[in-house]
């Protein structure tokens, strides 16, 4: 993929959505027995946000230039957007009215100290800071331990978005719900990209999961997005077995792009057992490896 071209990505994000939404859905008589569009035709999305034939039109090729925030919004309760739809539809807005739109690097750049001491502070959960790109940027000993299956063999920086689309043999077997975190992780890519549209890094991921990944270019087409926010990860893990976690995903207001994520567990469950008896392996391994380079 050379470029994350905006006027496309409107348009098909605006057009798919639509296309979800029946008449009957959207509170409008469906007249006839026989529409030849899928979903609302745009004279209808154009009636139910308030605004001219014409005017949405333009709109779905592309062109959200001039539309204002009232518009927007309208235009997000008639399509019924989510809280991250709604967002995406604002971003794709925001850059389209950023002057210039010229790529630009987005360089992985080293976490902060401070950071990197917060991480090492949490000792009884896997912590982790990753960008919009899902690259792995910094971990403490139990997400290294947890994430292992990834880390083994993989170039830097660590993706999650490579490992589980370009990886399937090892992610899938670790991932028990494989298939709704490929759909996750597309989709918040794809909210990066709304983001961030020019950022060559980012680009060329894109690209080259298109390329190498059949599933990844089915997931991208659907122009899913999705917020990073709380949810459960269930994961198998080869040492310790089946892991049930709760995920926090936190934006760090000082460190604007990055995300840290902890992964706990209630006590006096299964889960909370694995993640101590995780954390002793990880220990364990760490010792070896020590030794290993002492008398190396």
């Amino acid at each position: 993929m050379a470029t994350i071209d905006l006027r496309t990505e409107i348009k098909e994000f605006l057009s798919s959505r639509r296309a979800r939404i029946t008449p009957e859905q959207a509170g409008l008589p469906a007249y006839g027995g026989n529409r030849r569009v899928k979903g609302l035709r745009r004279e209808e999305v154009a009636l139910l946000a308030g605004v001219s034939v014409d005017y949405y039109v333009r709109m779905e090729r592309g062109s959200l230039t001039g539309a204002s925030d009232g518009v927007l919004d309208a235009l997000a309760v008639a399509l019924q957007l989510d809280e991250a739809e709604r967002d995406h539809l604002f971003h794709l807005a925001r850059q389209s009215r950023a002057p210039g739109g010229a790529r630009r690097r987005r360089p992985v750049v080293p976490v902060r100290r401070a950071l990197l001491q917060v991480l090492e502070a949490i000792t009884d959960a896997p912590a982790w800071i990753c960008n919009g790109r899902y690259d792995v940027l910094a971990m403490n000993q139990l997400a290294r331990a947890l994430y292992a299956p990834m880390l083994a063999g993989a170039r830097r920086p660590v993706n999650t978005a490579r490992f589980v689309y370009l990886d399937p043999e090892a992610a899938e077997p670790f991932f028990v719900d494989y298939d709704r975190i490929a759909g996750d992780v597309a989709a918040k890519l794809r909210m990066e990209a709304g983001r961030n549209p020019h950022d060559e890094e980012l680009i060329a991921l894109v690209g080259e999961l298109s390329t190498c990944s059949e599933l990844f270019r089915q997931r991208w087409a659907s122009q899913d997005v999705r917020l990073h926010r709380s949810g459960r990860k269930r994961v198998h893990h080869p040492v310790v077995g089946r892991l049930d976690l709760d995920v926090e995903s936190m934006d760090l207001p000082a460190d604007p792009g990055l995300l840290l994520n902890i992964y706990t567990a209630p006590a006096d469950t299964a889960t909370a057992d694995g993640l101590a008896l995780l954390a002793s392996w990880a220990a364990s391994q760490e010792k070896l490896a020590t030794e290993s380079q002492t008398l190396s």
